[in-house]
């Protein structure tokens, strides 16, 4: 019977410490899905505008820039 507690102790212990790990690693996922809903977010007001300035060109290039073919 003591063999079986500590049996139950020890696979309760690791069950315990995977759960630590399972939910840091959850929140660092989360961390990482919120930095990209701000950084999409910043990309969404960027193309807005320069839809709203009429400018048809994609963000960053020149007006005389060679196509990428040369």
């Amino acid at each position: 019977m003591h063999e079986k507690i500590i049996d139950l102790e020890t696979k309760f212990s690791f069950q315990e410490n995977l759960l630590l790990e399972l939910q840091e690693e959850l929140l660092a996922q989360q961390r990482q899905i919120n930095e990209l809903v701000r950084e999409l977010a910043a990309v969404k007001a960027e193309l807005a505008e320069a839809i709203e300035h009429g400018n048809r060109q994609p963000i960053g290039t020149g007006e005389f820039e060679k196509p990428p073919h040369y």
